[in-house]
């Protein structure tokens, strides 16, 4: 069937070219996507940069046509005869010398023969690419060295002449063994010629005796070369690293005139049960390609797609990798549909784009391996380690992933949609709106690889029971329209208010009336708090961020300078009044679902303190509260200061006591109690500050460890 046949009738819209004969025909550029040509011929047909994705060749025979693969046996043969030749010309040689009854070439004899064994040494242990080297500076200086000598001790021409062919014939040798380079083994061709005839005449001059001992030599010499020669070719065919260049080379050799996908588009393509004997792939797109059950393909000529590693493609025919490594592994773009991985070591292994569907990966150790737009639909994944592993925009609908862990997993973008996610460790792992999670199913996961010390606590969620349906997804969407502000030195609650206010109006203005609420408000201890800001799913979280952060530390900053002024620029009140405002957090009780003012002279009553939680006006929860809340910031200034004098004297008799044992402790909070009761109006501003507030209150205004102890021994004071 001609090209140009299948041309046309691929323009009419056929696409059916099953068991065609298309044997050396020329497709070069062309677009044959989605055609079928399973079971076709295509021995010697070229494919040179042609757009074959989606194309099927299941079945199809490949390689060299007839005539080519003449020619390459001819010359296979040619190469053969001439390497015998050059053998038995070195078995000649050695024969010679040991044959010989002059001392010197005895000498010279016994040094090549210790040379040539330490080479086959060499070759057999390192390749003959390592035997190169030690060839030319070991055979080369010592022909060289021998030569001078020669020269000088000879003393008739007949005895040089004789020990220069010898000489002549090791440079021979050494050149012939370093012949992995073109030139060398031409010149050493040209060299074994010469010496040859030169031996030859030598042999026949000894007479019959000595002719038959050296044939017989010669004979021995052959045979070891000829074995040699055929271990390191089985070797290099085998894909031994050590003459893996050897193996590039003769395959190279062999495609010359077969089956050409030269830089082709082959992605998605079928090649299932094909034979790709000589078959020149190099620099074709083989992303997805089906290479399943096809035969001879690491015969094929890969150059530097994935298929340059034998091991990848035993993985990619064969579909078994269980319990095998492939640490740092190149299977970019690899089609492992329903392939058995358990257990298989692909840390660190370039996995992008590949196709894993329904795939089993149980227990695979999967950490820092790439899998960006993978396909993982239906995988299984009990058990398996991907922490740090990139799952950006790959796709694990219905796959299983129960037990699996998932620490800082990239998933931004990834298709989690009905997976089974029950046990699965999601500690700090990525994700954001473009994730989907939609009808996971899950029991109960947990949010930390390792238990905290001490427990064995991983912070399970949820934390008794079991999700109810929808629940995970809501959990962790959450998590998708939301803005974490983190505070480390506390929180102004004034200026996060003015910053909230200005920020959210801005956003009002820009979504057409979207509002922003405080969903959480967390103490996470030493005065670091986070405020989550839920925000519109189509909002710039980056932009809102940054607005709310400048601004609060633009209000910060007047804030305080209002309070220096106010103050007289005293340090140490300033302090007092900043540590005063860290525990306001019933402003933000509002839900700030509208402008906030801070106003009033007269501080907040029980009664309006119950009134402000009542559920007609709000609470934190995200109902709106309307109303503005009354509160005297001098209302609580007997507490604040109660506390900040109680704080420092806990510390300073904290540093100079132990507080070790229970004993320790007590004799601390002893020490001051008694001074609280030398100091009445100290101790009047402790009882103010409790009838004013709760113990609770001032214990949360207090930063000390001791503290309870200390409100257990003066609580009664009150009733006093």
């Amino acid at each position: 069937m001609k090209a140009n046949k299948v041309l046309r009738e691929y323009a009419t819209g056929k696409r059916d070219f099953q068991r065609g004969n298309i044997r050396g025909q020329s497709f070069q550029g062309k677009d044959l996507s989605g055609a079928n040509f399973s079971e076709a011929d295509i021995r010697g047909t070229n494919f040179k940069n042609a757009n074959l994705t989606r194309t099927k060749f299941c079945k199809a025979k490949a390689g060299l046509q007839k005539q080519w693969a003449i020619v390459l046996l001819l010359v296979s043969w040619i190469m053969s005869v001439l390497s015998g030749f050059i053998s038995f010309t070195f078995g000649l040689l050695i024969a010679f010398l040991f044959t010989s009854s002059d001392e010197i070439e005895q000498v010279f004899s016994s040094t090549v023969l210790i040379i040539i064994i330490i080479l086959f040494v060499v070759i057999f242990c390192q390749g003959i690419g390592g035997a190169v080297a030690v060839t030319v500076a070991v055979v080369g200086l010592g022909s060289t060295t021998l030569a001078g000598a020669v020269a000088v001790v000879a003393k008739d021409e007949a005895r040089l002449v004789s020990s220069v062919i010898g000489i002549s014939a090791g440079v021979a040798v050494a050149a012939t063994l370093a012949g992995a380079v073109a030139l060398a083994v031409a010149v050493a061709l040209a060299g074994t010629v010469a010496v040859a005839v030169a031996v030859a005449i030598a042999v026949v001059g000894a007479g019959p005796g000595a002719g038959a001992v050296a044939l017989a030599i010669a004979g021995a010499g052959t045979g070891a070369f000829t074995l040699l020669g055929i271990y390191v070719g089985w070797r290099a065919l085998k894909g031994d690293p050590r003459d893996a260049w050897i193996r590039t080379i003769a395959i190279a050799f062999a495609a010359t005139g077969g089956t050409s996908f030269y830089k082709a588009d082959l992605t998605d393509a079928d090649f299932t049960g094909a034979s790709l004997k000589n078959t020149d792939l190099r620099e074709a797109t083989i992303t997805r390609t089906c290479w399943r059950k096809t035969i001879k393909l690491d015969r094929a000529r890969p150059g530097n797609t994935i298929l340059a590693d034998t091991a990848i493609i035993e993985l990619l025919v064969r579909g078994k990798g269980y319990n095998k490594s492939y640490i740092n592994g190149n299977l970019r773009g690899a089609n492992l549909r329903g392939a058995n991985l358990n257990k298989v070591n692909l840390k660190l292994a370039d996995l992008s784009e590949a196709t894993l569907e329904k795939a089993e990966l149980e227990e695979a150790d999967l950490v820092d391996a790439n899998l960006r737009g993978a396909n993982l639909r239906g995988a299984i994944l009990n058990k398996a380690n991907l922490k740090l592993a990139d799952l950006s925009e790959a796709t694990l609908e219905d796959a299983n992933l129960q037990w699996a862990n998932l620490t800082e997993a990239n998933c931004v973008g990834t298709d989690f949609t009905h997976a089974y996610f029950t046990g699965a460790c999601l500690e700090a792992w990525n994700i954001e709106s473009s994730t989907k999670l939609e009808d996971v199913d899950c029991r109960f996961v947990y949010l930390l690889e390792n238990p905290k010390p001490g427990t064995d606590d991983r912070e399970r969620r949820p934390s008794s029971g079991e999700f109810q349906p929808g629940e995970f997804t809501k959990l962790f969407q959450e998590v998708f329209n939301t803005v974490d502000l983190i505070f480390q030195d506390g929180v102004n609650w004034e200026a996060f208010i003015k910053a909230f206010d200005d920020t959210r109006n801005k956003v009002r203005v820009e979504n057409e009336g979207t509002e922003l609420t405080v969903q959480s408000i967390e103490n996470k201890g030493d005065n670091v708090f986070v405020i989550k800001v839920n925000v519109p799913p189509d909002a710039d979280k980056e932009k809102i961020h940054s607005d709310i952060k400048q601004t609060y530390e633009t209000e910060l900053k007047v804030i305080k300078e209002r309070y220096k002024l106010q103050l007289n620029a005293k340090d140490n009140e300033i302090a007092i009044y900043h540590q005063y405002n860290l525990h306001l957090l019933e402003i933000l009780k509002l839900g700030v679902s509208r402008p906030i003012k801070a106003i009033g002279s007269q501080p907040m009553s029980n009664t309006q303190y119950n009134e402000f939680n009542n559920p007609n006006y709000g609470s934190i929860a995200g109902r709106d509260y309307t109303g503005n809340v009354i509160h005297n910031h001098a209302s609580d200034k007997n507490l604040t200061e109660a506390a900040a004098e109680i704080q420092q004297l806990l510390n300073q008799l904290s540093q100079t006591n132990p507080t070790t044992t229970n004993k320790e402790r007590n004799a601390v909070v002893g020490e001051v109690v008694d001074q609280i009761e030398n100091n009445p109006p100290l101790k009047d501003k402790v009882i103010n500050a409790l009838k004013a507030g709760s113990v609770e209150t001032f214990k949360e205004a207090i930063d000390h460890p001791l503290v309870n102890i200390l409100m257990a021994t003066i609580e009664g004071w009150t009733e006093a």
